[in-house]
């Protein structure tokens, strides 16, 4: 008997995993075929599994089942989720640094360099780091969307055209842009544009040409204008719970750096690809696709050399930075290096791309320290 139990015991002490798993809630309120969701969340764990031999466990949720855009920040802060995207430019008030560097979307369109820039900047710049402690949030990546053009239920292709047109913005610059070119801004998060347009409380929305696939915007929007109105990155792709990051190991949070690294490249590259492949399945399902007309393009023109001479102003005033200058600075700094830095490279190689962001951005930054000090 004395052996049947002692073989017992040895048994279920050898079923034991070596090393208990961490699990954890991660939220994106994107789609599940977003790239933020998809590649930034539902890869990403798997990704985050692998990397950790199983040791790290993100239970992942989509959509807005488990938190609404606006709310994501606050989920992130009551631990409700250890780890979350969260768009700041439905925050201004909260994350005033990371909307006062957002105030530049209008002005640049290529979101491959954006991505790692606003990595950087916002893992290493003083400013925007005090803010992250400040507001409870661990910031780990980036997001960028490709630029944003108009998805309209009526053709918008002049000035003219535009008048009087409600048209969804994300907040941000180009809200003063619409509003000076006639038409009437309306902010509401993304996940609201398809029935937006269906209803008719919208006329037109600034997004992605990717969602004419991924949110179905082909089927209530069959005029589109190639027309860039900036891109958005403001807030974290991963966010996550200061208690929960400081309760990891030095090792685990390794891993989850790497996964962002790779995840980005990931994430930018089928943005790009998915972007592309919308406007054309919008003009195969008969849809139209159409370049602005001059004074619609110079109006955006005009309204981005406006902007630059007022960002400083803007950052201090508006968002209330004492050092506006020295923070969008560094920010345009950081543009211009990952623009040089990925000059030669071939940016739809994933590789190359998390090579790069490891070498420059996370063998900088200590996981024994970041985020807990």
């Amino acid at each position: 008997m004395k052996k049947l139990i002692a073989t017992t015991a040895l048994a279920a002490m050898t079923a034991v995993p070596a090393v208990a798993q961490t699990e954890f809630i991660a939220n994106s309120f994107y789609d599940s075929a977003v790239p933020m969701s998809q590649q930034g969340y539902i890869q990403w764990a798997e990704l985050v599994e692998e990397l950790s031999d199983g040791d790290l466990v993100p239970e992942v949720y989509t959509g807005t089942v488990l938190l609404a855009p606006r709310a994501s920040l606050q989920g992130v802060q009551d631990n409700v989720v250890q780890v979350a995207h969260h768009a700041a430019i439905y925050t201004p008030s909260e994350l005033p640094v990371a909307n006062a560097v957002q105030e530049l979307g209008f002005n640049y369109s290529d979101p491959m360099p954006t991505i790692f820039a606003v990595t950087e900047f916002s893992m290493t710049n003083p400013t925007q780091l005090q803010e992250w402690k400040d507001k409870s949030v661990v910031y780990l990546g980036a997001y960028t969307t490709p630029p944003y053009i108009l998805m309209c239920s009526s053709p918008v292709r002049t000035l003219d055209e535009m008048q009087g047109k409600r048209i969804r913005t994300a907040g941000s610059s180009v809200s003063v842009w619409v509003e000076e070119a006639g038409g009437i801004p309306v902010n509401v998060p993304s996940s609201e544009m398809y029935t937006g347009l269906e209803r008719g409380t919208l006329d037109c929305a600034t997004n992605s040409a990717s969602d004419l696939v991924d949110r179905s915007l082909l089927e209530v929007a069959e005029h589109t204008t190639l027309l860039s109105t900036g891109m958005y990155w403001s807030g974290p792709q991963w966010g996550f719970n200061p208690s929960f990051w400081a309760g990891l190991t030095a090792d685990q949070r390794s891993v989850l750096m790497e996964a962002s690294a790779r995840s980005m490249a990931r994430m930018i590259i089928a943005y790009t690809d998915n972007a592309e492949a919308g406007l054309q399945a919008s003009q195969d399902a008969g849809g139209n696709v159409y370049e602005p007309a001059e004074d619609l393009l110079a109006s955006v023109t005009d309204f981005r050399e406006a902007a630059l001479t007022k960002v400083y102003t803007t950052a201090e005033e508006q968002y209330g930075l004492e050092n506006g200058q020295e923070v969008i600075d560094d920010f345009v700094a950081k543009m211009d290096k990952w623009k040089e830095l990925l000059a030669d490279v071939d940016t739809d190689d994933e590789d190359a791309l998390t090579e790069l962001a490891m070498q420059e951005i996370y063998s900088k930054i200590d996981p024994a320290t970041y985020g807990v000090d």
